[in-house]
């Protein structure tokens, strides 16, 4: 207790050895960021010997159930921060104590967290490195669900494990009968649920599509059968060299994130998910606060977030669809569709959208409306006013209209001009 022997770890199972699981500290640096220096904690030489510099932020990466530390992405994610910043990289590897059974691999992780806070405090005593010098970034064990949900803090990850904590949901289905891996329940002082935390978009291709996936065959047959799971360090990925695309909304729930009833970001703003999570001003003692936010399907997966408002004219209510693109001073989007049902005249409609690309101010707006029926009476409807307000800070452009169009046909909506 509370290792084992209670409901949420019912088979009991002593953690292997330091020697038998044969964990690896690897480092990289911009001096070396395509081949690692291995060093161990209880040889002090192999530090001295390395690129490893007392007076740098020292990242520690390690990845979780079945998979290895010189796995392509715990190194790109070495190779991207190196871009940005001159740091200490370590992946960690503990392949051997993670391709077992799940069971013996969640008591496993136990000595993996031991080994790296003794490396810690090596770098602390032998090269005065200080404790918020340390940022250690982790997937899969824990917070996964099995063995760790709802088990007491002492198992399992909390706010009180760190100065900061953050945590990406992105597989926070219930394990019966859905299988999710990941956990559910807020376990840092920011815990962002992206697409709502369960079902992350483009893990429902069809098999083919995703075992010949654009990382390879092995990336590609892991995607299959972990998804969602997966999606957590993709995503961290993209938000190193593009935090602005992954800003998290701060709300109850995913409901009414979708409702906009959290939009925009309030007052003293939204952070960022993933890399840039800390730069976020988290206001004393708080701690498990929620944020959502929705990302795309692929590779880049930020988006950016508005709320565009269209208040429509014509001459009679038919059913269709109204789809807006949007043009700035970074450039413009592809067609988002508003609302589907019938049109009416004079009603106002709202819906959310997320871009592939910051547009900047915007500038103007598309308007177009459409429906798959042949009507003789040939019906026109037009933007009236279109507003767009932006997500992060809430600034609103509106647009006016003139006329009105027929289906299929672009109408151009310019700057309001009030005389």
């Amino acid at each position: 207790m509370p290792w084992a022997g209670t409901a949420e770890r019912p088979i009991a199972k002593l953690p292997w050895s330091p020697e038998k699981i044969g964990a690896r500290f690897l480092l990289y640096t911009r001096q070396n960021p395509n081949n690692h220096q291995e060093i161990t904690a209880d040889k002090v030489e192999t530090i001295l010997a390395s690129n490893y510099r007392g007076n740098r932020t020292t990242r520690i990466i390690t990845h979780g159930y079945i998979d290895k530390g010189d796995e392509n992405w715990l190194i790109d994610m070495c190779k991207l921060m190196l871009q940005i910043e001159d740091i200490n990289c370590i992946c960690v590897d503990w392949k051997k104590g993670g391709r077992t059974l799940y069971t013996q691999s969640a008591q496993n992780i136990r000595v993996i967290g031991a080994q790296m806070a003794d490396m810690i405090t090596t770098f602390q005593t032998n090269f005065k490195q200080k404790p918020a010098d340390f940022h250690v970034i982790g997937h899969s064990l824990d917070p996964a669900e099995p063995y760790f949900q709802g088990t007491p803090i002492l198992v399992r990850l909390d706010p009180s494990d760190a100065v900061f904590v953050d945590v990406i949901h992105t597989d926070s289905l219930p394990m019966l009968p859905y299988l999710g891996m990941g956990m559910s329940q807020a376990v840092g002082h920011l815990d962002f649920y992206p697409n709502g935390g369960e079902h992350m978009p483009g893990c429902d291709k069809n098999v083919i599509s995703q075992i010949i996936d654009i990382d390879g065959i092995w990336e590609g047959t892991r995607d299959f059968v972990a998804c969602n799971h997966l999606r957590s360090y993709k995503y961290y990925l993209d938000s190193i060299l593009n935090p602005e695309s992954f800003l998290g909304y701060p709300c109850n729930d995913d409901e009414a994130f979708k409702s906009g009833s959290c939009f925009p970001c309030p007052q003293n703003g939204c952070p960022f998910m993933g890399h840039h999570a800390n730069e976020f001003h988290v206001p004393k003692g708080a701690e498990k606060l929620k944020f959502y936010l929705n990302t795309g399907d692929a590779r880049p997966f930020g988006r950016w977030h508005y709320k565009v408002t269209v208040t429509i004219t014509g001459d009679r209510a038919v059913a269709g669809y109204i789809m807006v693109s949007v043009f700035g001073t970074n450039g413009n989007t592809k067609q988002y569709q508003i609302m589907k049902g019938t049109l009416r005249p004079g009603r106002t409609y709202i819906g959310f959208i997320d871009t592939e690309l910051d547009v900047g101010d915007v500038t103007k707006v598309k308007f177009l409306w459409s429906n798959s029926q042949i009507n003789p009476l040939l019906p026109t409807f037009g933007g009236e006013t279109v507003v767009v307000q932006r997500g992060e800070d809430g600034k609103m452009f509106q647009f006016c209209g003139r006329g009105q169009v027929r289906k299929d046909i672009l109408q151009t909506l310019d700057a309001c001009t009030f005389l």
